[in-house]
């Protein structure tokens, strides 16, 4: 990723036949946040109600890159509950109040096209909220194996939209940004993972269906996005999404996979899930897939 400094400058003016100290003040450039919850940090509270916070995957690559450059201001435009749907036309009202251009979408165009070259860097979230309530029970009270299920009407609807939605979503902040920004789009991990918690041993076909649909949605997002020239964050990595091996030391007797969504989400926390949410390691996790892809 490119950093811009302007130096501080201290030019002898010798045509003037005098000398002058003055400088430039660095020129602001900027990093902008798009998409859902995951974008503005959601985690829950005590009570288990979703909050934004500072401890989202943004706020950690943000605080990492302004070490390298003072000059960096994060402009964090995300909004929990948008999908591809919304993103790109708005219709959710807590979200609405925040966009004066009309969507998330809208709104970053205008900022892109305002700022020019003194943006670095896009980071996308988005498409994850078209499948969230796919999964009928999670949130019950009474949580347990017999209530929870895949809507597979909901899966196709939302997958059609992932599928002709990100495309427009891509080219549209490609065709508004300088050709000099970066732009990363991320895939997503599987909260859904932890419903393998409530199955029987042998019999566990909705956490296993989860994994089909999360391979589709990852597999749609990033041919999307290198298709408009954007860089991918393949985040389901670092969840190691598909390792479901239990390690010889393991002290839990879950797969790999299933532990790292225990340990980097609140799916498995029972005072304050299940929630789809990463906590603040989850959080440091994805945003070195970020770094790591922007090096």
């Amino acid at each position: 990723m490119r950093i811009r400094w302007t130096a501080f400058l201290a030019v002898t003016l010798v045509v003037a036949g005098c000398s002058g100290g003055d400088t430039d003040e660095p020129t602001t450039s900027h990093y902008l946040s798009l998409g859902d919850s995951l974008t503005v940090g959601v985690q829950p509270d005590e009570q288990g109600r979703g909050r934004e916070t500072s401890e989202g995957y943004t706020d950690v690559l943000y605080r990492s890159l302004k070490d390298a450059d003072s000059t960096l201001r994060h402009e964090r435009m995300g909004c929990g509950g948008e999908d591809t749907t919304t993103f790109v036309g708005g219709g959710i009202p807590g979200c609405d109040d925040r966009y004066e251009a009309g969507s998330q979408l809208d709104q970053a165009e205008e900022f892109l096209r305002e700022n020019g070259d003194a943006v670095d860097l896009v980071t996308l979230t988005i498409g994850g909220n078209n499948f969230t309530n796919c999964v009928e029970g999670v949130h019950e009270e009474a949580l347990g194996i017999d209530g929870i299920g895949v809507d597979e009407a909901c899966v196709a609807d939302g997958l059609e939209r992932l599928e002709t939605e990100v495309p427009v979503i891509a080219e549209r902040l490609v065709e508004a940004a300088d050709p000099g920004t970066r732009i990363v789009g991320m895939t997503y991990y599987n909260p859904f993972l932890a419903l393998a918690l409530l199955e029987e041993p042998g019999n566990t076909s909705q956490s296993e269906r989860t994994v089909e649909i999360l391979d589709r949605v990852n597999a749609s997002l990033t041919a999307s996005y290198e298709a408009a020239g954007i860089d991918v964050a393949d985040v389901d990595t670092v969840f190691d999404g598909s390792d479901t091996e239990v390690p010889a030391d393991s002290t839990t007797g879950m797969p790999v996979n299933l532990q790292r969504i225990c340990d980097l989400t609140w799916m498995c926390d029972a005072a304050r899930g299940p929630d789809i949410h990463t906590n603040l390691a989850g959080a440091q996790a994805i945003a070195e897939v970020f770094r790591d892809r922007l090096r």
